[in-house]
């Protein structure tokens, strides 16, 4: 049977704002989504458990769901498999176990955060902040998006500051959006969002 709709569970509201922005350029035109934004990661762990038992009294055939979080400081495979004892618990399959054909929930990491996936397609950011340097991803902290340490958003805020943008502070929301309607889903040097966009693509065969 054909997906008919998919269900997000994000963290906060720029990544809420991101996957809209993302998602029109993805889904087939029979395909319908909503994305649900938690106030940050700590209050999405602490709800997720009720919000897939509820989830699991009624999903319809034809459903999916994506829980997208950040994996911060986290260690990848303890989270993940704490968020698939979350869905399993629940009465509801992941990915995981069901594997690609059955599956209701799939549960993927933004390594170390939404804001590395930016650095993964630099010319979408330059497209949108075009004083921004090219050369930004050659330099040895960037070249892998998923590797940044001391903070992404951080290293993002910094960047846009140095060439005029955000000068008091980096509006994550507005960045998100504009960045989500110019990403390339395809071409991105960051391994935790091709697994994401994979998930999304799976999600609607």
């Amino acid at each position: 049977m054909d997906t008919e709709h998919l269900e997000f569970l994000v963290e906060e509201p720029s990544t809420e704002a991101f996957v809209r922005a993302l998602l029109p350029r993805l889904l087939p035109d029979h395909c319908t989504f909503d994305v649900h934004a938690f106030q940050g990661k700590d209050d999405l762990l602490q709800k997720l458990p009720s919000r897939l038992r509820g989830y699991a009294r009624w999903l319809p055939l034809g459903w999916r769901i994506i829980v997208l979080v950040d994996r911060d400081d986290d260690e990848c495979q303890v989270l993940k498999r704490q968020l698939d004892s979350m869905t399993l618990a629940a009465g509801l399959q992941t990915r995981t176990a069901a594997g690609a054909a059955n599956w209701q929930v799939v549960n993927r990491l933004a390594i170390e955060e939404l804001e590395a996936w930016y650095f993964g397609n630099w010319p979408a950011v330059r497209s949108v902040y075009p004083r921004v340097a090219h050369t930004i991803p050659a330099h040895a902290g960037y070249r892998d998006p998923d590797t940044i340490s001391g903070g992404a958003w951080e290293a993002f805020e910094r960047i846009l500051k140095r060439h005029g943008y955000f000068k008091t502070g980096l509006r994550k929301i507005e960045a998100a959006r504009a960045i989500g309607a110019h990403i390339d889903p395809v071409n991105s040097s960051s391994h935790s969002f091709r697994k994401f966009v994979e998930a999304i693509h799976e999600g609607v065969r």
